[in-house]
């Protein structure tokens, strides 16, 4: 039998951070085609307490909603997990704290950040990029037809890309549907949607 740490220090870990109001059938599917693809041995759905992007631009759900939207959407998905640990850190979310404490809890893995194409050329902006260049190996989403970001952007990275099938949801528009009623079937996951529906999400109050 070997030791946890030896266990852990095989381990490949996909990291999938995002706000996720509401999870859909997208982030599902970039999870799991990158698992696929890299032969991760999870991914994690990371959701953001205060997503440092979108502070003062909209307001965002309750993080613990969003969270058990995320897990209830997971729950029949083998090799993808829902995170909670930017939620228990609180405060503003940032990837590069996020990271440091996966290696803490998982020492000797190897991490794996999963961006989307549109992401990859707005990396420099984040908070300690040149920390997360060194401790991450990065794992560009990109889907057909979709314009290609250029390697050039991502000097200095080790990184990886995964095309993925072409789905184009908004989460606006979940939002909007989840208000008035429309349906939100195969948008976002069966076990997501009746506790989005259970807890009255995203309905405006008359």
């Amino acid at each position: 039998m070997l030791r946890s740490e030896e266990q852990s220090a095989r381990a490949r870990i996909g990291i999938l951070g995002g706000t996720f109001d509401p999870v859909h059938v997208g982030h599902l599917v970039a999870a799991v085609n990158v698992r696929h693809e890299l032969a991760l041995d999870r991914v994690l759905l990371v959701v953001a307490n205060e997503p440092w992007q979108k502070v003062g631009s909209r307001p965002v759900s309750d993080a613990r909603d969003r969270l058990a939207l995320v897990e209830a959407a997971v729950r029949s998905c083998p090799g993808v997990e829902a995170s909670a640990i930017e939620i228990e850190r609180g405060g503003l979310s940032y990837t590069a704290d996020t990271v440091v404490e996966l290696e803490r809890r998982h020492h000797g893995a190897d991490l794996y950040l999963i961006v989307g194409a549109d992401v990859a050329s707005s990396l420099d902006s984040w908070e300690r990029v040149d920390e997360l260049r060194g401790r991450v190996r990065l794992v560009v989403v990109n889907r057909p037809g979709a314009a290609m970001f250029e390697p050039g952007m991502l000097q200095g990275w080790d990184f990886s890309t995964v095309e993925i099938p072409d789905l184009e949801i908004s989460s606006t528009d979940l939002r909007d549907r989840a208000a008035t009623g429309r349906p939100l079937d195969f948008l976002v996951p069966l076990e997501a949607i009746r506790l989005l529906r259970e807890r009255s999400l995203y309905v405006v109050d008359e």
